[in-house]
């Protein structure tokens, strides 16, 4: 397990299913280029009594042929015939298990959606596998993953039939941190500051096969513009490959996420049927919990509103990047993003997602402050009475009488409050506190990269400041 940078969290359910006394169903699940197969293939150190991956757009027969090929691999003494079917495949699948030596049978099937071509009976098979041999054992380990979220979640996950509430542990494989992010570099020999890191990380969030294209010899900047804006750069169309690979008529998906794009703040759902055209239906529902568990966007709630006024936020770092600069620049100019450092448009992007990048590490933020344990509940809020249109991206709300508002900034130095913002900031406090008639102690946190100049505009206000070191934490 030496290769593998974080996952302590999914590490430790794997190990507890190696010891557990019943067979395990295991789910891994998660957008592309995450890390799922390497994660298993690591844990394991590739130790399967049986490993079968699915390839995209083959057919039932080319399926069936993969599988006894892997057969053939794990059972090299015995010949066993052409599977006329799925239900035959798994009957040989069940006579391998049945007499391998090995105290815990591991066996992982990858890329599972591919494997359940139309009218293939695949998912029914394994429906029969599961509850007719391997949960009847004790020492089955039954890993199935795959990128395909659509289908993990509403075929496997959700099933309405024989697999119904089967699956025994989900692990639904995110981003690294930028801890993580830390880490993975230093591993390679890269001494990025965490300034630098923070900048890959809003452009391409801790996605690691995006990461591991990162040239450790050079800067972030230089690596952007690598990746993202010269020709045959590794993002420069990754965009609608990265949906269509995930999602069954990604179109919808896609009219979700380009409409979120122009919305820093979000919408609430039906802000988003109007502007996209899509039906008030379950599966528009169904589209937004697609996208939120595949993590490329963020459900939150406004303070003090009801659930149905909750707002989803587009929180995938390259989507929006690949949205607001690689679409249609790459080919005209390959030095876009160096020949723009620090101009209005880059800095304006800056600041919205360095503010996602807080959203996306909120644990080690109320670690830095010193609340972990502390009953806590995070949301945005907007003015919408009468007064100044005020805003904030990020509300704490805590149990022990206080509520932490949120301002995040980013800048290459030490950030200045000064008279100006210290008036926007101490009306946006007293808006807040008449529209929402709290009672609680507010505390002024400022986030951001190097800290804030102390001044007499920033010690009358300002109750906590962090930095980004303490999203390393």
């Amino acid at each position: 397990m030496s290769r593998i940078i974080g996952r302590e969290k999914e590490l430790k359910m794997l190990e507890k299913a190696t010891k557990s006394e019943t067979s395990q169903f295991i789910a891994v699940y998660g957008r592309r280029r995450v890390g799922k197969t390497f994660l298993i293939r690591e844990a394991f150190q590739q130790d399967f009594a049986f490993y079968l991956t699915g390839v995209a757009n083959i057919n039932l027969q080319q399926n069936l042929s993969n599988f006894q090929r892997a057969m053939q691999k794990y059972h090299p003494d015995e010949s066993a015939p052409f599977p006329e079917n799925w239900f035959a495949a798994f009957g040989q699948l069940e006579e391998l298990l049945s007499k391998s030596g090995k105290q815990k049978k591991i066996v992982f099937l990858d890329e599972l959606p591919w494997l359940d071509t139309a009218q293939s009976g695949f998912i029914q098979a394994l429906d029969y596998f599961w509850n007719s041999y391997a949960s009847a054992r004790n020492d089955i380990i039954l890993i199935v993953c795959g990128s395909a979220a659509s289908w993990m979640i509403n075929t496997l996950i959700h099933n309405k039939g024989g697999l119904h509430n089967r699956v025994t542990h989900r692990i639904r494989l995110e981003s690294f941190s930028l801890r993580e992010c830390e880490t993975f570099f230093q591993s390679r020999g890269g001494v990025f500051s965490r300034y630098q890191i923070i900048q890959l990380y809003m452009v391409m969030g801790g996605v690691p096969f995006y990461l591991d294209h990162v040239d450790v010899s050079m800067s972030a900047s230089q690596n952007i513009n690598r990746l993202c804006f010269q020709r045959d750069g590794l993002l420069t169309e990754e965009f609608r490959d990265l949906y269509t690979s995930l999602f069954n008529k990604a179109e919808k998906h896609l009219s979700v996420i380009e409409t979120l794009s122009k919305k820093a703040r979000g919408l609430t759902r039906s802000e988003i049927i109007d502007d996209t055209g899509l039906p008030n239906a379950g599966s528009t529902t169904r589209i937004l919990n697609e996208l939120e568990e595949s993590g490329f966007i963020r459900k939150y709630f406004s303070f003090g509103k009801k659930e149905k006024s909750s707002l989803f936020q587009l929180s995938d770092f390259y989507s929006l990047f690949y949205i607001k600069f690689i679409r249609g620049n790459h080919a005209l100019n390959e030095n876009t993003w160096i020949n723009g450092l620090d101009s209005p448009q880059q800095r304006s992007w800056s600041g919205y997602a360095f503010e996602q990048v807080c959203l996306a590490h909120l644990t080690e933020i109320k670690h830095a402050l010193g609340i972990s344990g502390v009953q806590t509940s995070s949301s945005s809020w907007i003015n919408t009475g009468e007064g100044s249109r005020r805003q904030i991206d990020l509300v704490i709300n805590r149990k022990d009488d206080v509520i932490n508002i949120c301002e995040m900034k980013f800048s290459i130095n030490p950030f200045t409050i000064d008279k100006k913002y210290q008036a926007e900031l101490q009306d946006k406090i007293d808006t807040f506190r008449t529209a929402t008639r709290s009672n609680k102690s507010i505390f002024l946190t400022m986030i951001t990269t190097f800290g804030i100049v102390r001044n007499m505009y920033s010690n009358s206000m300002v109750q906590n400041s962090l930095t980004m070191d303490d999203l390393f934490r």
